[in-house]
């Protein structure tokens, strides 16, 4: 009887001490951060800031994979049907976990259920940006401007952000512009140099660095109130007369629904911890991104909220479900 007692409280001991080392452990191979949009874009700029210091804390690989187009699905399908062992993580925006269900009926995932979530990742406002030749100096010469062409005006869009946020200016303002899809804002922007499209309203991170180079003009930001990352620029809401207007997107990190407690813990604090790093919060700011962390029950209660934000947003910009 001695024996079998002083076997089961091996056993017991064992269990414990093996419990907290997955955690203690983890990572001991590379790690993926899947970004649900291409090289370029804001969400990749954070990925990439990220990666080098996950990197140095994990002493392991942290590799950036983009797997852009479909609105996100692509991307977040791939990682909720990755393996829940924390070395697939996604590393997405608004668009793929609360925007992507206001626009459509149905997903190929479900952003609730097949996922764990990790924490917040940051904020960051939009702009609205022009094409040179649209004689527009700010947000009530262009409304005038879009008045006076129906019809003929483009609006690029490669995000839900992006997208909504033009059909909102649309709805608001009453007028008559059409849509242009795009895989990625980037691939947008290069279209709004070109004149393929006259305007868009996106992420300052992928606005503004063409805006600055004089390849695009810069009219007024989407937050509610102007922004310190382009001090120079009014808001849609106070330069376009049009009160209420407000944008601005987020970055959050996900991983596979069932992922270990102790794992998503794990990788909770490390995030917090490269968030807080002065050197990445200096590098994102350059970027346009507003580095915030936050734990993953704390994501869970915002991703939820902004779901409903943005149903009430799709609607009020009458934009047909899909």
């Amino acid at each position: 009887m001695k024996f079998v007692n002083r076997l089961i409280a091996c056993i017991v001991l064992g269990l414990s001490v093996a419990a907290p080392a997955l955690a203690t452990d983890f990572p001991t191979k590379a790690v993926r951060l899947v970004v649900p949009f291409s090289a370029g874009s804001a969400t990749d700029i954070l990925a990439r800031t990220l990666s080098e210091r996950l990197s140095q804390e994990w002493g392991q690989p942290v590799v950036v994979e983009n797997k852009g187009g479909a609105n996100g699905f692509i991307a977040s399908n791939m990682v909720a049907r990755a393996p829940a062992d924390g070395y697939t993580i996604l590393v997405t925006a608004n668009t793929t976990h609360a925007g992507n269900v206001a626009l459509f009926k149905t997903l190929p995932y479900d952003p609730v259920a097949d996922f764990e979530p990790l924490g917040r990742l940051g904020n960051i406002p939009l702009a609205l940006v022009i094409n040179p030749s649209i004689p527009a100096n700010n947000v009530k010469e262009l409304i005038a401007y879009i008045r006076a062409n129906p019809g003929r005006i483009f609006f690029g869009s490669g995000s839900t952000s992006a997208r909504v946020a033009g059909e909102m200016l649309k709805a608001a303002a009453g007028l008559d512009m059409v849509n242009a899809p795009y895989k990625s804002n980037p691939e947008a922007v290069m279209d709004l140099i070109g004149g393929h499209v006259q305007m868009m309203i996106a992420d300052v991170a992928t606005t503004l660095p063409p805006a600055k180079a004089g390849q695009v003009k810069a009219l007024a930001v989407a937050s509610a109130t102007p922004t310190a990352l382009a001090p120079e620029l009014p808001t849609i809401a106070e330069s376009g007369d049009l009160p209420g207007f407000e944008m601005v997107g987020w970055f959050a990190a996900y991983a596979p629904a069932k992922t270990p407690a102790d794992v998503v813990e794990r990788i909770n604090n490390v995030l917090t911890v490269a968030l807080a790093d002065k050197n990445v919060v200096k590098r994102l700011h350059a970027a346009g991104i507003e580095a915030q962390s936050s734990t993953p029950d704390e994501l869970a209660k915002f991703q939820a909220s902004e779901t409903e934000k943005w149903k009430s947003l799709v609607q009020k910009a009458g934009i047909p479900v899909q």
